[in-house]
């Protein structure tokens, strides 16, 4: 039978704006005593903006990280007290200047469980309002409209290189192809 290690200390090593890590003692399930470095972050949203047209919203944003542009879906951390779907609506519309008057949960899932604490939310966001919130860091943000259609292919061929977008977009498109 699995038996889950048992933290025996924690060692708070950074804290920063949008992550802090920890160094977790732990006792692993055959007893040894072993170090887990643990990231942690907010739980966060993904949505699949879908418009009158069919076409799916992307946002291509310049990603620091990996030094390059790329194409995702809107998303974005939820704030202490708040709820994941009123996280939908402040993120859509700050990133690309709607509101969502339908939204649907599409699943979610951990984003590193190996060494990190972000759960992602992903939702399907319809019937469109133009709305725009200020936010910083948005400015930068480029709106693309793609034919639901067409996102196999810009999956395939790396267009779309993300974990979070590739995996709440093919979950929308098994969805919709049960349906």
């Amino acid at each position: 039978m699995l038996k889950p290690e048992k933290t025996l200390a924690t060692q708070q090593i950074y804290q920063g704006r949008a992550v802090n890590m920890r160094v977790d003692t732990v006792e692993n399930a055959g007893g040894a005593e072993t170090t887990r470095e643990v990231v942690e972050h907010s739980d966060c949203v993904a949505v699949v903006v879908i418009d009158e047209q069919d076409n799916v919203l992307l946002a291509r944003q310049f990603r620091h990280a990996v030094g390059k542009f790329l194409l995702e879906i809107p998303a974005g951390g939820i704030d202490s007290g708040e709820e994941p779907v009123d996280t939908v609506c402040r993120e859509l519309q700050e990133e690309i200047g709607y509101f969502p008057r339908r939204i649907e949960r599409l699943g979610g899932f951990y984003t590193t469980p190996g060494y990190g604490t972000e759960y992602l939310h992903c939702f399907l966001a319809t019937d469109l309002l133009s709305s725009r919130l200020v936010a910083e860091d948005t400015e930068s943000i480029e709106l693309l409209r793609v034919p639901s259609e067409q996102i196999p292919l810009l999956i395939m061929s790396g267009e779309i290189c993300d974990a979070k977008s590739i995996a709440a977009l093919l979950l929308f498109l098994f969805i919709r192809q049960g349906k």
